[in-house]
């Protein structure tokens, strides 16, 4: 079985989701998406997500692309999440940091070899990005 795992924080599951969903489930048989804490949500992005984690996290486990969905680390720490569900391949959104080859090094200085990294196409982005239908609702 080939694991594919993606991250994100999706404090709303739109459109644009699905596409990055269906294009990561592609790749392989068994999409992992892992859900962003709120605390790292906020380090990363320099505010919370409108929608806590649990309830993110719950709107994630409903669309039918996703064969499995978890909360990612307390402590920021994605090398243990990936070294735990060992996935394939690990598709980064249009968007989504780092680049392919900061990714790429990162892993291997944390000594994970043999995962394929991949950047996704944009799905109508002037339209389906989280942060521009937050800010229209």
């Amino acid at each position: 079985m080939r694991r594919v795992m993606v991250f994100g924080t999706f404090d709303l599951v739109h459109p644009g989701h699905v596409s990055f969903f269906r294009q990561a489930k592609n790749l392989g048989d068994y999409l992992i998406v892992v859900v962003a804490r709120d605390k790292n949500s906020l380090k990363a992005k320099g505010r919370l997500p409108k929608n806590a984690e649990k309830s993110r996290l719950a709107h994630v486990r409903k669309a039918d692309l996703v064969d499995k969905a978890i909360l990612g680390s307390r402590t920021h720490n994605f090398y243990r999440t990936i070294r735990t569900h060992k996935p394939a391949l690990i598709a980064l959104g249009y968007d989504q940091k780092p680049t392919v080859r900061q990714l790429k090094r990162d892993l291997k200085k944390h000594r994970i070899k043999s995962v394929q990294i991949v950047r996704l196409k944009s799905y109508k982005p002037n339209i389906y990005k989280s942060s521009k239908l937050l800010t229209s609702s």
